[in-house]
C-alpha cells in the first residue's frame, strides 16, 4: 500500500505531501491544481522517464519521494540489488537537476532507475494520462488472466527448469567439443601430476610441524632434558623439594588432622610432576635429528606448494581441481555415451514441458473466454460500447518456451461497431484505457470473491481522470466499481465528477493558491464536513448552495 507521496519543486508544485490509506483514495480539485501531476510523480518513482522540464521554474532541482508498505517479493528485489531493508516500509526518492541529471535512492541508499522498474510490479500500477499500455505489457496481461482463474505455473516452471538445464548441458558439450579436444593433453598432464602426488588433506600442516621439530632438534632436546632434570632428577629438582615438604607435612598431620588433606594434595602434585617429567623424558628420547628426513619433508612441502600455486590455495582445492579435470577427460572419452544420455534426458524433459504447457494453455483459453465476457459487460457499463476479447495463442517452438508457459496473451478491443478487434494500445485513449483496466480489475476481484480462493495481494492501482467522456449513471457505475475494487486493494483515482467522489474512503483535495506572485499547490485530507463541501462544489461550481450541500450529503450517504 502507498502510505505517502511527496513532491518538491516538481512542475507547478512547490511543496506538497499526500497521505493515503486503504481502500479508495480520491483526489479532486480545480483544473490545473496539480492532481494529474501527482500521478505523474508517482509514475516517475515507478521508473518513468525524467526530464529537466519537470523542475519548477527558478529551482535547482525537483524531488519526488514516496513510502510503500513492503512485500516479501520487493524485499527479495532489494536483496538482489544489494540494498538494505528499511523494516516494513520501502522509501523511494528521485531527484531531477535543472541540468537534466538525476539521482535515485531506495531506502536512502543510491540506486538506479532499473531498480525502480524492478520494484514497480510489486508496488503500484499507474495509469496516467501520459501513458499507453506499456505499463500493462504482455507479461502483465498473462499474469492478470492467471490471477483471474487462479492458475498456477509451478508445474510448467519446474519442467521448464529441467528442460533448460539439460539443453544448456548438451549445448555446452557440443559447442565446446573442439576446445575440449585441444585441452585433452593439458588435462591429462594435470590429472597425472595431481594423482601421482597422492595428496592427503591436512598433511601440509603436519609436515610443517615435523619440519620445525627436526630443524630445531638440538634446542628441543636440550629444553626437554633440562625440564626433566629440574622437575625430577636434579639434586634441587621439584620432586626432591616436594618429597621433603611432604615428609614435613606428614609429621604435622600426626598431631593435627587438619594437615591430612594437605598431605594428599602434595601426593597429587608429586604424581603430576612425575607424569610431566616422564613426558619430557620420552619426548627427548624420541627426538631424531635426521637430516635425511628433514630433506625429505622439505621436498614434499615444495611439491605441495607448487601444486597449490597451480591448482588451488589448499590441498582440498587441488584435489577438487583434479576431480574436475578427471570429469572433463571422462566426458571427452565417453562423449558418445554422454551425448546419448543427455539427449534422452532432454527429450524426456521436453515431453514433460509440452504436457504441462499444453494443460496450462487449455486452462488459459477457457479462462480467457470467461474473462472476456465478464470484462466486456463491465466496460460497457462505463459509458463505452465495445467488443472485447482475450486471445491466447501458443508458440510451441522451443524459442518461445518460458517458465510461465508458451502462451502469448493479448487483450483486444473494438471501440466502435464494425471495427476489427485490435490490441488495446492501438485503440484505447487514455481515459478509455483507465476504464478498461478498471473493468478488468473488478472482473478479477469478482472471480476471487465468488470462488472464495485466496489470491496474492495485488498492488496499488492508480487511475488518472478515469471519468473522461462520461457522466450521470455511467459515472455512478465507475464509482461503484472503484469502491468494489478498493475492498480488495488500495486504489488511487483522480476525478472531476461528484458521482465518483462520493464513493471515497479517503478524500484528498488538491488546491492551488497564489503567494508572493507564484502559484503554490497544497493537499488536504478532508473530514466529513469538508468532504461534503467539496462534493457540493463539484456539483454546483464556484458557488456552493444549501441545495448542493444537501444533495452532496445525500450522495455520500447513498454511496455507503
Amino acid at each position: 500500500m502507498l502510505v505517502e507521496l511527496r513532491a518538491e519543486n516538481y512542475a507547478v508544485i512547490d511543496h506538497a505531501i499526500a497521505a493515503f490509506g486503504p481502500g479508495l483514495n480520491l483526489l479532486t480539485g480545480e483544473t490545473g491544481a496539480g492532481k494529474s501531476i501527482l500521478v505523474d510523480a508517482l509514475a516517475l518513482l515507478m521508473g518513468g522517464k525524467a526530464s529537466a522540464d519537470l523542475v519548477r521554474h527558478g529551482a535547482d532541482k525537483a524531488v519526488v519521494a514516496c513510502v510503500f508498505e513492503s512485500t516479501p517479493a520487493a524485499e527479495a528485489i532489494l536483496e538482489e540489488n544489494g540494498i538494505d531493508s528499511a523494516g516494513p516500509e520501502i522509501i523511494l526518492r528521485r531527484e531531477i537537476q535543472s541540468s537534466g541529471k538525476g539521482r535515485v535512492f531506495v531506502n536512502n541508499q543510491p540506486a538506479t532507475v532499473a531498480v525502480l522498474r524492478q520494484l514497480a510490479p510489486e508496488l503500484a500500477l499507474v495509469h496516467a494520462q501520459s501513458e499507453t499500455l506499456s505499463s500493462f505489457d504482455q507479461a502483465q496481461q498473462r499474469t492478470l488472466l492467471d490471477r483471474f482463474a487462479n492458475l498456477s505455473t509451478d508445474d510448467v516452471a519446474e519442467t521448464y527448469a529441467r528442460w533448460h538445464a539439460a539443453a544448456a548441458q548438451l549445448d555446452e558439450l557440443l559447442h565446446g567439443e573442439q576446445d575440449r579436444l585441444r585441452m585433452v593433453d593439458l588435462w591429462s598432464y594435470q590429472r597425472h601430476e595431481i594423482e601421482s602426488a597422492r595428496l592427503v588433506p591436512g598433511e601440509d600442516e603436519s609436515l610443517e610441524t615435523e619440519k620445525r621439530v627436526l630443524a630445531n632438534a638440538e634446542k628441543l632436546f636440550a629444553s626437554a632434558t633440562s625440564g626433566f632434570e629440574q622437575l625430577y632428577e636434579g639434586g634441587a629438582s621439584a620432586e626432591v623439594s616436594l618429597r621433603a615438604a611432604q615428609r614435613s607435612v606428614e609429621d604435622l598431620a600426626r598431631y593435627d588432622p587438619r594437615f591430612a588433606e594437605a598431605v594428599q594434595q602434595l601426593q597429587s602434585v608429586r604424581a603430576t610432576i612425575g607424569d610431566l617429567a616422564a613426558t619430557l623424558r620420552d619426548y627427548a628420547e624420541g627426538i631424531n635429528a635426521s637430516p635425511e628426513r628433514l630433506a625429505e619433508i622439505e621436498d614434499r612441502l615444495a611439491l605441495i606448494d607448487r601444486l597449490k600455486r597451480k591448482y588451488g590455495h589448499t590441498i582440498p582445492e587441488v584435489l577438487a581441481f583434479g576431480q574436475d579435470v578427471a570429469r572433463k577427460l571422462a566426458e571427452v572419452e565417453d562423449r558418445d555415451e554422454i551425448l546419448k544420455q543427455l539427449r534422452t534426458t532432454l527429450d524426456g524433459a521436453a515431453r514433460a514441458y509440452r504436457q504441462a504447457a499444453a494443460t496450462l494453455t487449455a486452462e488459459r483459453q477457457a479462462a480467457a473466454a470467461r474473462l472476456a465476457r465478464l470484462a466486456e459487460n463491465h466496460i460497457n457499463s462505463l459509458a463505452m460500447k465495445v467488443n472485447f476479447e482475450v486471445a491466447v495463442t501458443s508458440s510451441q517452438d522451443q524459442s518461445g518456451w518460458t517458465s510461465s508457459g508458451w502462451d502469448l496473451v493479448q487483450y483486444r478491443i473494438a471501440t466502435n461497431p464494425g471495427e476489427p478487434l485490435k490490441p488495446l494500445h492501438e485503440i484505447a485513449s487514455g481515459g478509455e484505457m483507465s476504464r478498461v483496466m478498471l473493468a478488468l480489475k473488478v472482473a478479477v476481484e469478482e472471480a476471487s470473491s465468488k470462488t472464495h480462493k485466496k489470491l496474492p495481494t495485488p498492488r496499488t492501482l492508480v487511475f488518472d481522470e478515469i471519468d473522461i467522456g462520461i457522466g450521470g449513471r455511467a459515472a455512478e457505475a465507475v464509482g461503484q466499481k472503484l469502491k468494489a475494487l478498493g475492498r480488495a486493494q488500495q486504489v488511487l483515482c483522480v476525478t472531476h465528477l461528484p458521482q465518483i467522489a462520493a464513493f471515497a474512503d479517503q478524500h484528498l483535495a488538491v488546491e492551488k493558491r497564489e503567494s508572493e506572485g507564484r502559484i503554490k499547490t497544497q493537499i488536504r485530507t478532508l473530514d466529513d464536513r469538508a468532504r461534503t463541501h467539496e462534493v457540493a462544489r463539484m456539483l454546483s461550481g464556484a458557488k456552493v448552495t444549501d441545495t448542493s450541500l444537501q444533495h452532496a450529503a445525500q450522495m455520500i450517504a447513498a454511496s455507503r
